[in-house]
């Protein structure tokens, strides 16, 4: 593992990372706030980000309310709006490996994983450009004498908060989704991961994208977030992230009756049939819990294993987590790079005492990487739950961190999978089709990934069930949200009208 990663990459980083008002950057002050932003490999601090404040983010909304208001973007022609979209995919694109760069530098994540995720953020321009092309409208005739049809407008200017775990792949969803439909949008990501969601947006600006349509805020969410929330100006509100950040989202929001689509929270289950090819199983349970470093809504992250295989598999399990390669996220061999911050570091590692505390057997981990200091490296950790009661099997712990807890049934399984306050997602590695059905049926989550690792349709909804969200992203389901239906009735002959206060003398 070198500490001098980033050096040996020949792309840069910015020396501060300020807004983008209007398609242009936004001059420093001096006032303001700095803050620093770190490089998880190394504990460097690479750049500073500039805290937009109130009177900043009131500048970025005026600028998204008059693009959409008066600007050319919800007045474009299908078409047009198309190909800014397909040409913002063509620029990111092309530079792809600038950006992957920037979004391992900011969020440890290897770079082999990263790469995926850049190729989902050009996707997303491509795919809700050709959703907003082929929207259709209603037409109904059944009422003798009339035509009413039903449209679709956009619906406003939107604010959109974006987490750390992955930056470009989720704000570029959510941009993507909001602007096909001609709205206007304020992107506030991540204080910690601001880096590489800055540059896109500034690329997206050299493809012909009117000023405005597209504006970056950037800081705190109790300071920027919160300004930005509350706006009069703000018409609608996406954000990933936290349950309880989004609760105290929603209940902002719903003070000026603001919808909000929210994607939350997770603590999916991962249930391993006894007659599952254990081999694919063993595979798709590490790969659920420990991909992008555990850091994912959608982790497995509560292993559920047939007691009839669950020794050997817990077995391998542990074999397997000792061998993860953990080191330099710049390099393509890496599979466990750095947690995203400090504080997180910590309160991941903060678990282990927890889990002992309520009766779970530590597997394998539980320790920070000493070697690897100060950098913020994690031993990939598993631990074997009494119980599906205790607080590592209730918690969203969103780290290297697995729960194990073993069961007998397919009823108890279920059982088990839906005793959370979560809903999210839900695997299950069975050779039984019944089993499939039955756990599609019955599992109260918004998807099921039947002997599959995590796989995004993105024309298919996507959300959760209970604490883990309100509303869903997708083709049909960005729409709905994104636009507002009008009807308009027209009569096709003249209809006959009373003549209110009609002299009947006349």
């Amino acid at each position: 593992m070198s500490p001098n990663a980033a050096d040996r990459v020949p792309l840069g980083c910015p020396d501060r990372v300020v807004s983008i008002i209007d398609g242009r950057p936004v001059a420093v002050s001096r006032d303001g706030r700095d803050l620093p932003v770190v490089y998880p490999a190394s504990g460097e601090t690479i750049s500073l980000l500039r805290e937009a404040d109130e009177a900043e983010v009131s500048s970025a909304v005026a600028a998204a309310r008059a693009a959409f208001d008066q600007g050319p973007w919800s007045r474009m022609d299908v078409n047009q709006r198309k190909d800014i979209l397909y040409a913002i995919r063509d620029r990111l694109r092309g530079h792809a490996e600038e950006l992957a760069h920037l979004e391992v530098l900011n969020t440890g994540i290897p770079i082999s994983h990263v790469q995926g995720q850049v190729q989902r953020m050009t996707r997303n321009f491509e795919f809700f450009a050709e959703v907003a092309s082929t929207l259709s409208g209603e037409t109904y005739t059944q009422t003798s004498g009339y035509l009413t049809y039903v449209t679709r407008e956009p619906k406003g200017v939107a604010a959109l908060i974006s987490p750390w775990n992955a930056p470009l792949a989720l704000s570029s969803m959510r941009i993507a989704a909001c602007i096909a439909f001609g709205n206007t949008c304020v992107l506030k990501p991540s204080e910690y991961t601001p880096v590489a969601v800055a540059r896109m947006v500034e690329l997206m600006h050299e493809c012909g994208l009117p000023p405005g349509v597209v504006n970056l805020v950037n800081g705190r969410g109790a300071v920027t977030g919160a300004a930005l929330v509350a706006h009069p100006g703000i018409d609608m509100v996406g954000f990933t992230g936290g349950t309880a950040t989004g609760r105290a989202i929603m209940q902002a929001a719903g003070a000026k009756l603001k919808p909000c689509i929210l994607e939350l929270g997770g603590k999916s289950a991962s249930i391993i049939d006894c007659g599952a090819d254990l081999d694919r199983a063993l595979d798709g349970a590490l790969l659920g819990i420990f991909s992008n470093n555990g850091q994912q809504c959608l982790a497995g992250s509560r292993i559920l294993v047939h007691r009839a295989v669950a020794e050997r598999f817990i077995a391998r399990f542990v074999e397997r987590t000792r061998n993860l390669r953990i080191g330099d996220p710049m390099d393509p061999g890496t599979e466990i790079g750095p947690l995203a911050y400090e504080a997180h570091l910590e309160r991941v590692l903060s678990y282990v005492d927890v889990a002992r505390a309520d009766g779970a057997r530590l597997l394998v981990g539980g320790r920070r990487v000493e070697e690897a200091r100060p950098g913020y490296y994690m031993q990939p950790t598993a631990v074997l739950a009494p119980s599906n009661g205790t607080r590592v099997c209730q918690e969203e712990i969103f780290g290297p961190f697995a729960t194990f807890l073993l069961y007998d049934s397919l009823d108890e399984a279920i059982r088990i999978a839906n005793d959370s306050p979560f809903g999210l997602v839900c695997y299950l590695w069975s050779g039984d089709l019944q089993a499939a059905m039955r756990v599609s049926r019955d599992v109260r989550a918004g998807t099921v990934w039947i002997n599959t690792p995590m796989m995004r349709e993105l024309r298919a909804p996507f959300g959760g069930f209970k604490q883990s969200g309100v509303g869903r992203d997708g083709a049909s389901s960005s729409a709905e949200f994104f636009t507002e239906l009008k009807t308009t009735t027209i009569p096709v002959d003249p209809p006959a009208l009373r003549r209110l206060g009609r002299d009947d003398r006349e």
